[in-house]
């Protein structure tokens, strides 16, 4: 439905974008995930039709969108401040932009009552928004931007003012919302959407694709769980909350992966396409990869000793930190019940890494 075709852009003589390409299928919800600076927010507002692209085009079902005003875009907007307005109540909040393209009076109450029941706020309709909490006030906005039937939804970090707490609540809800809300004639596609986050579990919990960017490149594009399983570079490992990367050598390539590492022989069950033995990895594992055991186990794979530095409690799960040779440190996530299995801080202990929470990244 929409493609970005070798998109750049400087300010002044400073780049932020560097030749991006990609494209959004109808119905899909695409998040531009990365640190603040990479330049996700610059593509959002070339889109749209706020900023003018450098070089490289914009096309919305390959009908070229330059010079297209971004009121002619037919597309909607949310934003981290919500920018409801205070003067009016719920009802002509969100009946603001129906209003705006001259729909009768039948048809915008119609309307309006429906999208409030989508964001679960049937019945506020007369409530001023200054009454309403952070979350009712998010939902409005959401039901505002999604009221005129935009071709393209357009988020920027839409939860970004809200507590964390709130955040959990929404992620998966927000999600909800995007898939059943109807796109053209397809009932069921759901609206094709555009989610800037610099938020990990943010990005992972709504998007059906999410694209890596650092400083104004594409890092990685992929399913949520596929980045996760298999992150492409150090970086993505990184921003993704892999802290455990590794030097190694590959003893044996596919499809029986065995890498030596200043940990020891580790296995894994994924490499680098076109690998082979003697070649030089990062080994990454991931931080839900461990698993107690004995210090007495020996003869089982994947074993690392390690003495615990630290100990932080999070309810469904402990991170711990080990270190190993030369003061290296290792972080994991365990479940929160091995809370009570953890020796004192600075005694030894032994966890086994699962071979499929272990990924090799070429060097």
């Amino acid at each position: 439905m929409l493609t970005i075709r070798n998109v750049s852009k400087a300010f002044g003589d400073t780049p932020v974008l560097h030749d991006i390409s990609l494209e959004v299928a109808a119905g899909e919800i695409v998040c531009l995930l990365g640190p603040s600076g990479c330049g996700k927010t610059t593509l959002l507002r070339i889109v749209a039709g706020l900023e003018q692209a450098g070089a490289g085009q914009v096309l919305l079902e390959e009908r070229d969108l330059a010079g297209v005003p971004v009121h002619r875009r037919g597309f909607g907007f949310m934003f981290q401040d919500f920018a409801l307005f205070p003067h009016r109540n719920v009802y002509d909040n969100v009946a603001f932009g129906l209003r705006m393209a001259g729909q009768s009076r039948e048809a915008l109450a119609g309307r309006v009552r429906e999208m409030l029941a989508l964001v679960g706020l049937a019945g506020l309709e007369a409530r001023q928004v200054h009454e309403l909490s952070g979350g009712q006030q998010q939902r409005v906005a959401l039901a505002r931007s999604l009221a005129p039937h935009p071709a393209l939804l357009l988020l920027d970090e839409p939860l970004g003012s809200l507590d964390r707490t709130l955040r959990e609540e929404l992620m998966g809800e927000l999600r909800r919302i995007l898939r059943q809300t109807p796109a053209g004639s397809d009932e069921a596609a759901g609206i094709t959407s555009i989610y800037v986050t610099h938020d990990q579990q943010e990005a992972l919990a709504i998007a059906d694709r999410v694209v890596i960017m650092n400083a104004g490149r594409v890092e990685q594009i992929g399913a949520p769980l596929a980045l996760y399983r298999q992150p492409a570079t150090p970086f993505v490992a990184r921003f993704l909350g892999m802290e455990n990367l590794l030097p190694g050598q590959l003893v044996d390539a596919a499809p029986d992966w065995l890498v030596a590492t200043p940990l020891g022989l580790l296995r894994s069950t994924a490499g680098p396409a076109g690998a082979a033995a003697g070649d030089s990895v990062l080994a990454v594992a991931r931080p839900d990869a461990a698993r107690l055991v004995d210090l007495a186990a020996r003869d089982e794979e994947n074993l690392v000793a390690g003495q615990l530095q630290e100990v932080s409690f999070r309810g469904s799960q402990v991170k711990i930190t080990l270190s190993y040779a030369d003061s290296q440190r290792l972080v994991f996530d365990l479940p929160g019940h091995a809370a009570g299995e953890l020796p004192a801080p600075g005694q030894w202990l032994q966890i086994q890494l699962d071979p499929a929470g272990i990924s090799l990244l070429a060097r």
